[in-house]
């Protein structure tokens, strides 16, 4: 299968750029995939860098980094998109958060540009206990966060990037935005358990408060913005707001959302967690 778009994805080597790269290729597309090391460069912090990265292409996959939530965001999406208007391109597809008032922001900037578009507005990753923050605490064997027992319906970032691809070559699909959501409401003890129990190892999840939290941070030097943004989604987000499920993911890929423990089996078996000597 081939396609006449030239297709540019943000975020080369993240969560979701990663599979929709390759899911791309799959399809015989003409993809290319930047990042801060690609070649090309893109860097959000350097907007000199836009126009290079999108040259040629008519569509796009955004993922902002490092989170829509932050207060810079929503002026960063608004120059990326003029900057995307001048080099031509008609359709772009932005990764956005549930329940985030700046990732709004953002995608209201998106709906109204005038450009073909597509929101994904996602649920917390599944794969952010194997991929990213909260993996070093499964593989130590204690996960502390701030959160107690408000429900959270983690969504596959495999899901998250079927529903891209289908945005990206389904013309059908356009000027819609989909709220994926995993299939079940889970707390992040409920998802420390089961990774516990697939993994045949014990893993504690240990709430804590917000502060006590930040001083972990600290003590880990932590980036400062990275502390900012967490403490936002702990503290606003996390309130029960997203503590409900949407079928987004259906409507997109005709398919269910993929179960947290078949995420779970998933990870083991393509090798995260190793070290916890498993």
């Amino acid at each position: 299968m081939t396609h006449s778009s030239h297709f540019v994805v943000i975020g080369k080597t993240a969560k979701t750029g990663a599979r929709i790269y390759q899911r791309l290729q799959q399809q015989g597309a003409a993809v290319r995939a930047v990042s801060r090391t690609s070649e090309p460069a893109f860097d959000w912090r350097q907007r000199d860098t836009w126009a290079n990265a999108l040259k040629g292409a008519t569509a796009a996959y955004i993922s902002y980094q490092p989170d829509l939530a932050i207060e810079q965001a929503a002026d960063d999406i608004a120059a990326f998109i003029e900057v995307a208007k001048a080099q031509g391109l008609e359709h772009l597809v932005l990764l956005s958060g549930r329940g985030e008032p700046g990732a709004e922001r953002a995608e209201n900037l998106l709906i109204n540009s005038g450009l073909d578009w597509n929101v994904i507005r996602a649920a917390w990753f599944a794969q952010n206990f194997s991929e990213s923050f909260m993996a070093e605490g499964i593989v130590s064997g204690e996960l502390v966060l701030p959160a107690g027992e408000v429900l959270e319906p983690f969504v596959d970032a495999d899901d998250i990037a079927e529903v891209a691809l289908r945005c990206l070559l389904d013309k059908t699909k356009r000027n819609r935005l989909f709220e994926v959501t995993g299939s079940e409401l889970l707390s992040f003890a409920d998802c420390v358990n089961e990774i516990s129990r697939q993994l045949a190892k014990p893993i504690r999840y240990r709430q804590v408060s917000i502060e006590a939290y930040l001083e972990l941070l600290q003590q880990q030097a932590v980036p400062q913005d990275l502390q900012d943004l967490l403490k936002e989604l702990f503290t606003v987000v996390f309130d029960g707001r997203n503590a409900h499920l949407c079928d987004g993911i259906e409507q997109a890929t005709s398919a269910k959302p993929r179960r947290f423990a078949d995420y779970v089996a998933k990870a083991i078996a393509t090798g995260h967690w190793q070290t916890a000597g498993v």
